[in-house]
């Protein structure tokens, strides 16, 4: 009788966690660094080794500028040439987009590492405002790495990546919205004993040994 209950459970196990998986509100990992940090590349490594999904604000902003018919295309176009960074409510709204898109196909996948945002205060307090009760926000993932080895990895990144703004003018203008705006984020967060900073400017394996020994404890 024993045994025919255990094994009666262990066949609904599966289902049972399936069930509450259902029920999880997303939970994010903020991964953030200067342009050529290695941002993208660490989040695609880890992706492949952990149950992840990677939403790169970046590349979903880019996207939107290219889609045809966007009612932001050209918005968005104007403050990335400038390197500024573009209104909240319009990355928000592509970031909660993607998860929800992700999680409806299959909603076992609800982790996940949200790449270049928050990049300020604004971001910030709008995250809070519109997703505070909506997805978990677990810890921030530092990429830290000095201006300069960040600069000659995106010019080198420009000769192939056809991204208009991997050039030098922009860089410049980029390093310095980031060292302005992005790091004082970083700072409050790290009062708050939620950042876990890795030294991004050794090569790919090194770091992401450290990402794994971050990622391993916290689980």
């Amino acid at each position: 009788m024993v045994l025919r209950s255990l094994y009666t459970l262990s066949q609904k196990l599966p289902n049972i966690l399936y069930r509450v998986a259902l029920t999880m509100k997303p939970q994010v990992v903020f991964v953030l660094g200067g342009p050529g940090a290695g941002k993208g590349t660490q989040c695609s490594r880890i992706v492949e080794h952990y149950s992840y999904t990677h939403l790169s604000a970046g590349d979903l902003l880019r996207g939107e500028r290219a889609r045809e018919g966007s009612e932001f295309g050209q918005l968005i176009d104007g403050y990335i040439k400038e390197g500024q960074i573009v209104p909240v409510e319009i990355t928000i709204k592509l970031l909660r987009k993607a998860m929800e898109d992700t999680m409806k196909a299959d909603e076992a996948k609800f982790r996940f590492l949200i790449d270049g945002f928050p990049r300020n205060e604004d971001n910030m307090q709008g995250w809070a405002r519109v997703m505070d009760q909506k997805a978990d926000v677990k810890f921030v993932l530092f990429f830290d790495c000095s201006n300069e080895v960040c600069i000659d990895r995106c010019l080198e990144r420009g000769k192939s990546s056809g991204r208009t703004d991997d050039n030098r003018e922009s860089l410049q203008k980029r390093i310095q919205t980031y060292l302005q705006s992005t790091r004082p984020i970083i700072d409050q967060y790290e009062k708050q004993g939620k950042v876990h900073t890795v030294d991004a400017s050794r090569n790919v394996d090194e770091v992401f040994v450290d990402v794994k020994v971050i990622l391993d404890k916290e689980g």
